[in-house]
């Protein structure tokens, strides 16, 4: 018999119950209990077959005869991860793994003790010694700084964002701001406007409320309001890796994962950069890690309670399983995913996403248990606390992140602050007018942000954003022979930072794609379908806004995604454990030599990532496609 299993440890269909395998290829064909037949406890077939034992085993239901053949052919095609073939044509299945492994896999042995922390740790430092090696250069205002540093400054002066003066106009209030970036140098903020200084913002209040806290600990500098960037862009490299780890029950999966996002440009490029979608990323990647450790203690405990039961009991129709209790990681979730919600409106569509990802995985477990309705029983006993735990609380964190500006009305109030108060209302009491003003100032948001559609040479469309297509310049200069550092030899030099990410890992990354759909389409690989969900979530939403003005920035949000569907298939690549020595050294080279290739491909373009000074022919010798002059 030749076997032809999956690369990448599954976990053994763990979604599927333990029902009865036939005793003979007879029964296969046919010889299976015909519905109306019933036998006693402990009592065979006459092919064979053993039936349930135990003082709470049934018999099997008219209704429902789960060991008809064709239910277990289909059953067997379907297993996640395992496909067997024999001479004859017919299938026929190893021996399954006990619920527990099938419900919580075990991790591969380790490289050494604690090395599924401590070689997570050591990359997350390498990736922040990056991130935060000359932090300040550019000494400028780069793209959207000049919104976010200005909103931030004002939002721990006045609780919300406070417009700057009209009568200077933009290079002038820059100038203003920059300088050496040392600790607590401040730029000047030039709020001397006197009325109608509240300012209408496109985006929720969180992002700038981060932003600024750096800006409160270093200073109004250049390195103040990309402090906090660099801090969560890095600790972002330890969760991916933790992350990768606990989906692939692999260490050096994990690292192979914090790896490529280490050296994935558009990742180093937004954690050096104060715009407020490095820091949605940060919170979207730190709620599916919590969804993660959330579904193996739960599954955990499925398995503890299938075990008091008896594994051989087959359960009745009216069992639903487990009440699983408090769950602290979802809720984590919920407030992690509120607090992306409350950086950028687009961070509903991962609430969504998510919550609809924890409520199959509940189903699946509840079935892998054996019980019967596993869909009625997940919507009893999963699905409200999901949504309260998910959507409820993400819209509360979502509210509450305008503290300031429910609270803070010594200065005239925000924006929109008091609309309430001129447009009574004949239903609702005068006690609800600030949530009135907020719902209206929301409102305006989401009109702004679904209806801009002002020109911008650097705007792409989001397939596009897949291969790269249109990356953004946030700094581009010429400096002059004799400035920063442009010598005479050089001849025409530039200086550039291009959000473009790592061409060999995004270009792997889209065509892992393909690998995902087949895994979790003929593989029914969960894994899969929750890093698809995740790409999904991240660009689902500007697929349906692609007419309005929109950036390859964005990508960040669903980066996590992308290179954990980048990891997968590198592990496919690798080959299992108990591979061919030959097999596993041709996936070793293959691998290693994909990994070794991003990391190299982040040193070539380092220079263009960072503002550094070269000479013009070099810098066009990295402009690969038209499209990224």
């Amino acid at each position: 018999m030749a076997r032809v299993t999956s690369d990448l440890q599954s976990d053994n269909a763990a979604e599927l119950p333990d029902w009865p395998e036939p005793a003979s290829p007879a029964e296969e064909l046919g010889g299976a209990p015909r519905r109306g037949e019933h036998h006693a406890p402990g009592a065979a077939t006459a092919n064979g077959e053993a039936h349930f034992e135990g003082g709470a085993a049934e018999a099997w239901p008219e209704a429902e005869p789960f060991d008809a053949p064709w239910r277990r052919r289909m059953r067997r095609g379907w297993e996640r991860g395992r496909v067997w073939y024999r001479a004859n044509g017919t299938p026929t299945p190893e021996p399954r793994a006990p619920l527990r492994d099938r419900l919580v896999p075990p991790y591969y042995p380790e490289f050494f003790r604690g090395a599924g922390w401590i070689l997570p740790l050591a990359i997350t430092i390498v990736g922040g010694v990056l991130r935060f090696w000359n932090l300040v250069w550019p000494n400028s205002v780069i793209f959207d700084e000049t919104y976010y540093a200005k909103d931030a400054w004002s939002m721990y002066v006045y609780g919300w964002e406070h417009g700057w003066d009209p009568a200077s106009n933009g290079s002038v209030a820059n100038g203003k701001l920059v300088g050496p970036g040392t600790f607590g140098h401040n730029g000047v903020a030039d709020f001397s406007c006197s009325s109608g200084c509240q300012e209408f913002v496109a985006h929720p209040p969180f992002g700038k409320w981060v932003i600024g806290a750096g800006e409160q600990i270093w200073g109004l500098n250049p390195v103040g309001w990309r402090l906090m960037e660099a801090v969560l862009g890095t600790l972002a490299i330890f969760i991916i890796a933790r992350a990768a780890r606990r989906m692939f029950r692999s260490t050096l999966m994990g690292c192979i994962a914090a790896l490529l996002f280490s050296f994935d440009g558009l990742a180093f490029v937004m954690a050096r950069t104060a715009l407020l979608d490095g820091i949605q990323m940060f919170f979207i990647l730190g709620a599916f890690a919590a969804l993660l450790v959330d579904r193996d203690k739960t599954r955990a405990k499925f398995a503890d309670w299938r075990e008091e039961r008896g594994l051989t009991v087959l359960l009745s129709a009216k069992e639903r399983g487990p009440r699983l209790g408090f769950r602290p990681w979802r809720w984590i979730a919920g407030l992690s995913l509120g607090l992306a919600t409350a950086t950028k409106w687009n961070g509903i569509f991962f609430v969504a996403g998510f919550a609809i990802l924890t409520v199959l995985w509940d189903r699946g477990a509840r079935r892998a248990v054996g019980v019967r309705k596993p869909s009625v029983a997940t919507l009893i006993r999963d699905v409200p606390w999901a949504f309260l735990a998910l959507p409820i609380t993400a819209a509360a964190v979502f509210v509450a992140s305008y503290a300031g500006w429910f609270f803070d009305t010594s200065n005239g109030g925000g924006y929109n602050r008091f609309w309430a108060n001129t447009h009574p209302s004949n239903f609702w009491p005068t006690w609800t007018n600030p949530f009135r003003s907020l719902w209206n100032y929301v409102d305006q948001q989401y009109g702004f942000n679904s209806n801009l559609q002002t020109p911008h040479p650097y705007q792409s469309n989001p397939w596009s954003w897949f291969i790269m297509g249109r990356p953004v310049a946030f700094y581009y200069e010429s400096p002059k022979t004799g400035q920063q550092g442009c010598t005479p030899s050089m001849g025409t030099c530039s200086a550039e930072v291009l959000a473009l990410g790592n061409p060999l890992l995004w270009w792997f990354a889209t065509a892992a794609i393909l690998f995902l759909f087949w895994r979790w389409i003929g593989r029914r690989d969960w894994r899969a379908a929750a890093i698809l969900a995740g790409i999904a979530a991240g660009v689902g939403p500007w697929m349906w806004y692609a007419q309005r003005t929109i950036f390859s920035f964005y990508a960040i949000a669903f980066l996590p995604f992308m290179v954990l569907g980048a990891t997968m298939a590198i592990g496919a690549i690798l080959g299992r454990a108990d591979a061919s020595p030959t097999r596993r050294v041709w996936g070793a080279a293959v691998s290693g030599t994909l990994v070794i290739g991003v990391v190299a491909l982040f040193a070539y373009f380092y220079p263009i990532y960072t503002g550094q000074t070269i000479p013009y022919t070099d810098w066009s010798n990295h402009m690969w496609l038209p499209s990224w002059i």
